[in-house]
């Protein structure tokens, strides 16, 4: 009766019992945590640490640390690592570290460390005893020195070796290099190509004694001896790797055409019409549009050409750069010299003639196209060599263009500023286009990329080539937000270099994303900001003036003031006084000389600067596309 009446007390003591053993329990595993935590801390801490460490806690007192700096680097092709390297740098400032960011191409401004990374890494690899399964392999961006053709075709040869050797050495045929026998090369139960060393040098002889050894002097002579041994078989190996690389590359030069089945697949997808093993031509939108009569491109407004009668094409696909903006996605090849197939000029412009008329004839019965012009569109007039690639690369330029002009076709030739001894080897042309990018060296690497490693002085020499023709000269500013614009005092001086008679100014055009190109619709400047950047280098080039716009191509032309005569600008070309001039050239082997000025024309008032009509043809009829994806291929 007493536990029931003191049942409350009774319930409260077994409650306040639970309540300390949970108490004890939490305090336990608590106190078992840190301690497991501490001792693993010191396990982690080196012993170099743990001795500035009292109770553990570090002693500034007893030791103090001495950083010299922390340098950080970056290097992108869009720059955008330079931001990144920023906010590290403010990360390591703030923990009172004294830090630096380093551009790489201020170490390696000439690219020379290109190659030396990837054999750095292998021979580093191998000196800490790391087994080579394959030879370090090795391509080229640029087909002339490329073994396969491409570095994608140098890649799947290494890969085709790799693999081999992978599934020999998984059926025992094989064994990888240890790094212990002569001169690194491995031996093989079955008779195959032995493993290339590229780290022979560091390698020596296992007989070679330690050169801080004490050496007897009878024995020297035997070690000499075997130091000029090993020397003459190095020299003879690599006499002979030297040969079998040269003899292959010649045989594959000999046979290789630059158009490859990947090449022709792709450039046929992009509507391109492949003639022979390195040429191509392609029907512009220019054209399509003025054989409807919905207006010609820029150069009918700035030259007096007729669009439906240009033909775009180009015997030479290979280029020296890869541009951030070429709208052909770098599917062309790439090259600095000419190692591939060549084919002859006549059969060049008889298919590229051919494959023209072809294309045009599609036209025939379509809604919209005018009789008329569809009947002009096949009889061509006008030659385009800004298709794709280097035109000028192609050995037999010369000849080429001498079949133009007896075919009566006028020629705008169109070269990257790479070539400058094919420039100043080229004979007349109607009008010779030079693509002036950029205005410094940072500026032009970053954008064109191109492949030569003494660029910038190709370009400067270019420029002085171009100053010494006497025909129509344009440079070709192509303005890419954000990239070029801000360079103006440096435009100016590259003018005076080349003193063009033309300069045409455009904003880049948008070609879609692609993985070759970082650019964005962010970098295509409004047509407001291209006259503002064409007014601003006018006012830098005395010599200079504004002459002609056509606003569909965000393009404005700047004209030199010999061609304005009596306040009249003569921006146009006569065609068949330039034919009648080079007629005159042929005949005379070349001492008949004639300039720009023999064979200019009046420009009509529409096409002018400030027109209202702002570059479009009056004769034609303004069409606005609708919810329709635009073309974008043209000249």
């Amino acid at each position: 009766m007493s536990l029931w009446i003191n049942r409350f007390y009774i319930y409260l003591g077994f409650a306040f019992g639970i309540s300390l053993w949970i108490c004890f329990q939490i305090v336990i595993r608590k106190q078992l945590f840190i301690f497991k935590d501490k001792n693993s801390q010191e396990k982690s801490v080196p012993k170099a640490t743990q001795d500035l460490m009292t109770n553990g806690y570090i002693s500034l007192q007893e030791k103090e640390v001495f950083v010299s700096g922390v340098k950080i680097f970056y290097g992108s092709q869009t720059g955008t690592a330079k931001g990144f390297a920023a906010s590290l740098a403010e990360a390591a400032a703030s923990l009172g570290l004294p830090v630096a960011v380093v551009n790489l191409k201020e170490y390696d401004p000439d690219d020379h460390l290109v190659e030396e990374v990837g054999k750095n890494v292998d021979k580093w690899l191998w000196m800490l005893g790391a087994h080579r399964v394959v030879t370090r392999g090795e391509g080229d961006c640029d087909v002339a020195k490329s073994k396969h053709g491409s570095i994608e075709a140098d890649f799947r040869a290494w890969k085709t070796k790799f693999l081999a050797q992978l599934q020999a050495l998984q059926k025992g045929e094989k064994k990888p290099c240890d790094g212990n026998c002569k001169r690194g090369q491995c031996e093989s139960s079955a008779e195959e190509e032995p493993f290339e060393s590229t780290s022979e040098e560091e390698s020596g002889t296992e007989d070679h004694q330690n050169p801080n050894s004490v050496v007897d002097v009878e024995d020297l002579g035997k070690i000499m001896n075997c130091v000029k041994k090993e020397k003459r078989e190095k020299e003879q190996q690599e006499e002979k790797r030297s040969l079998v690389r040269n003899t292959v590359k010649n045989e594959a030069s000999e046979r290789r055409a630059m158009i490859t089945p990947a090449l022709r697949e792709a450039l046929t997808k992009q509507g391109y019409q492949l003639i022979g093993s390195h040429s191509g031509v392609k029907l512009c939108r220019w054209t399509k549009s003025m054989l409807r009569g919905r207006g010609g491109c820029y150069k009918h407004t700035f030259y007096g050409i007729e669009s439906h009668r240009c033909m775009e094409t180009t015997p030479s696909l290979a280029c020296a750069n890869k541009c951030v903006f070429c709208w052909r996605h770098h599917t062309n090849p790439v090259g600095t010299e000419w190692r591939w197939k060549m084919d002859q000029p006549e059969m060049i412009l008889k298919e590229a003639i051919e494959n023209h008329q072809s294309m045009i004839k599609q036209f025939k019965g379509v809604p919209g196209v005018k009789e008329e012009r569809f009947e002009e569109g096949m009889v061509v007039k006008h030659c385009a060599l800004s298709l794709v690639g280097e035109p000028i690369m192609y050995p037999e330029i010369n000849r080429f263009l001498k079949l133009l002009h007896e075919c009566k076709i006028s020629s705008f030739l169109v070269t990257n500023a790479q070539l400058p001894v094919e420039i100043r080897n080229l004979k007349p042309v109607t009008q010779l286009y030079v693509s002036v990018d950029a205005s410094t060296k940072d500026s032009l690497k970053k954008i064109d990329r191109p492949l030569f490693k003494d660029f910038w002085q190709r370009f400067l020499d270019s420029l002085k080539a171009l100053a010494a023709k006497q025909q129509r000269t344009v440079y070709r500013l192509t303005l890419v937000k954000a990239w070029n614009v801000d360079e103006l005092q440096a435009y100016a001086e590259l003018v005076s270099l080349g003193n063009p008679d033309f300069i045409e100014v455009k904003g880049v055009t948008y070609c879609g994303e692609s993985s070759a190109s970082s650019l964005t619709m962010a970098n295509v400047p409004w047509h407001e900001e291209v006259i503002h950047f064409v007014r601003d280098l006018v006012d830098l080039i005395p010599d200079y003036e504004i002459a002609c716009e056509h606003e569909h191509s965000n393009c404005l032309l700047i004209a030199h003031k010999r061609f304005k005569i009596d306040s009249e600008w003569w921006t146009w070309i006569d065609y068949n006084r330039f034919q009648e001039l080079m007629q005159e050239y042929e005949d005379s082997g070349g001492s008949a000389t004639f300039s720009a000025k023999d064979y200019m024309a009046k420009t009509p008032h529409w096409a002018l600067f400030g027109a209202c009509e702002r570059g479009f043809d009056p004769k034609d009829t303004r069409y606005q596309r609708k919810n329709k994806s635009k073309d974008i291929s043209g000249c």
